[in-house]
């Protein structure tokens, strides 16, 4: 198994190399839950990059070995998770089915897309972690459908406090390649951004939801 800080800064500079994840403090995104943010993340970006996106599947894939050497089935959360989860399955030479936000309204509307046998051992392949919620949607859908919900691995998390406590809350393991903490630490090694930006970014992640909200 790799050493995790260093798979943590490996990856943080990847997403920064590729723009897969932009940090801009003076020109807040928008995000679309309304919540401004120094930080847009797109980890689809990564399938670009073949050797990123081989040493990013890769390392999910080990995780999953080690951590989870019974699983049977890996489940990838729609849209952003889809191909980096079939990757992972493709490594491990295991079963891929992906979770919809919700139900389809047309033809069976099912939310699980592929087979899930009620008691198969399911590992989820998220992208990103912001507060948890559609991810955790995702691990209910599987579980109503009789699946044995192992743990989660994602690429990114922004590390949010509400996020943290959503996974205790509903008791399930999450490990994640890279968070927000180490990006930014990494962010001010390679100067790509100032060191007086650094409280702004320390800032936000701690209060997410009214940083940056013009009284």
């Amino acid at each position: 198994m790799h050493d995790m800080e260093s798979v943590e800064k490996s990856v943080a500079k990847s997403l920064l190399d590729i723009k897969a994840v932009l940090l801009r403090p003076e020109q807040p995104f928008t995000w679309a839950s309304g919540w401004r943010s120094p930080i847009y993340c797109d980890n689809r970006r990564i399938l670009s990059y073949p050797e990123i996106r081989e040493n990013v599947c890769g390392w999910m894939a080990d995780i999953i070995r080690n951590r989870y050497p019974e699983v049977e089935v890996i489940a990838g959360v729609a849209t952003g998770a889809i191909a980096h989860g079939y990757l992972v399955a493709h490594m491990l030479g295991k079963p891929f089915c992906y979770v919809r936000p919700k139900p389809k309204d047309h033809g069976t509307g099912s939310q699980i897309e592929g087979i899930v046998e009620p008691g198969s051992k399911v590992v989820i392949v998220e992208d990103l972690i912001s507060t948890g919620m559609s991810s955790l949607a995702a691990r209910n859908a599987l579980v109503s459908a009789g699946a044995d919900v192992m743990g989660m691995v994602a690429i990114f998390s922004y590390n949010f406090n509400q996020a943290r406590k959503a996974f205790e809350d509903a008791n399930v393991e999450l490990t994640t390649l890279s968070n927000y903490d180490t990006l930014v630490e990494v962010a001010c090694e390679t100067g790509y951004v100032r060191e007086s930006d650094l409280e702004v970014l320390k800032e936000w992640r701690f209060s997410p939801s009214t940083w940056g909200k013009i009284e």
